[in-house]
């Protein structure tokens, strides 16, 4: 990115996304290939009276855990990380990744410890952030991991980022402004409807609503944005769900995965590749249910990249997300994971809500 749009970008995230004051604390996570937005997101807050601290992920942090990890340091969290969920006011991810090589999961007794003792920081986070007492944003900064999952080159995911962001615009602000605006209608309409079916090429899955809230976003929270979401009551989704698009889970991209689901209970799933990562995360407590639906209205992203960022935001397509909920949507499933999977609905997709036919081949009817 050039000079100029690392700083457009910078000011989005701060005075847009997270809307950041003077005195308020800013925790920023990340890895050192993001150190030009965090160099300049440092200047901006001094600039502006913020208080901003930097946790840096380097190379193979990931990749060592998950291979060594021992109990004690599976037990760790950061005393930053921890501090910051219970007080600080913004939280900013810049996702960064570095090349990577064979991914492997932690043991399941790893993964296990680890995500008991994040726990209480999680449940803080889910908590603050649903009412915005934390601001937090995710975002991603190009990179040649980046680059390669998507393929293209990083000169052309760099434009890719840029494009989607609004970063090419003069004041990317206000086009996210608009973005909110011609979402509203959406939410405001699927608002009004309880009972709610996705289906598509060889599925059919089916949700209800009720006491729930379909949400505008609008890159408050995620950068980029576009999409309307929610959280279907817990024990009110039957039926199953394709996902056309890989399904990434750290650094393993499954294809074609397909779950089964009665009463909520999610009760089989397949794919067509490493189904032992599917076997690992549903032992995980509260993954076999559903924490969110969603839809993608980002058509300026419109092609796959292997980045759930970016990718469930695909104008025509739909996704859902096993794990924890979205306190504000009213969803009160609680898990250590929150996983999106994604699928296509251009090629005869349909959603029909309260037996209304709403959306079609990728595009809403209202």
């Amino acid at each position: 990115m050039t000079e100029e749009k690392i700083e457009r970008y910078a000011d989005l995230l701060l005075a847009y996304c997270m809307e950041v004051k003077a005195g308020e604390r800013l925790l920023v996570s990340t890895t050192t290939l993001a150190e030009p937005l965090v160099n300049e997101l440092y200047r901006q807050c001094q600039q502006q009276g913020v208080v901003m601290d930097v946790l840096f992920d380097f190379e193979k942090k990931q990749s060592y855990f998950n291979t060594y990890a021992h109990e004690a340091q599976a037990r760790y969290v950061s005393e930053t990380f921890l501090r910051a969920m219970q007080e600080f006011e913004c939280y900013l991810v810049i996702r960064a990744p570095y090349l990577q090589s064979t991914a492997a999961l932690a043991s399941p007794e790893i993964a296990a410890i680890a995500a008991q003792a994040r726990k209480p920081a999680n449940d803080l986070y889910f908590q603050r952030t649903a009412t915005r007492e934390l601001k937090r944003n995710l975002c991603q900064f190009p990179t040649a991991q980046g680059a390669k999952d998507a393929g293209m080159t990083l000169e052309e995911y760099t434009q890719f980022v840029e494009n989607a962001c609004f970063l090419t615009e003069e004041n990317p602000a206000d086009q996210w402004r608009q973005v909110r605006a011609n979402q509203q209608h959406i939410v405001d309409k699927l608002n009004s409807c309880t009972q709610f079916t996705y289906t598509g090429p060889g599925f059919s899955i089916s949700f209800n609503t009720t006491g729930r809230t379909w949400i505008n976003s609008d890159g408050k929270t995620n950068m980029p944005s576009g999409e309307v979401y929610t959280s279907p009551v817990e024990d009110s989704v039957n039926g199953n769900i394709r996902f056309s698009f890989p399904s990434i889970y750290q650094g393993f991209a499954l294809e074609d995965v397909e779950l089964t689901v009665k009463d909520g209970l999610i009760t089989a799933w397949t794919c067509k590749n490493d189904a032992h990562v599917l076997d690992e995360v549903f032992a995980i407590p509260g993954a076999r249910r559903f924490g969110e639906a969603a839809i993608g209205t980002n058509y300026r992203i419109n092609r796959i990249t292997k980045n759930i960022l970016y990718d469930e935001k695909i104008g025509g397509s739909v996704h859902m997300a096993i794990g924890q909920s979205y306190l504000q949507a009213g969803g009160k499933n609680s898990s250590a994971i929150h996983w999106d999977m994604i699928s296509d609905m251009k090629q005869g997709g349909q959603i029909h809500a309260d037996g209304e036919l709403v959306y079609e081949n990728g595009k809403f009817l209202f």
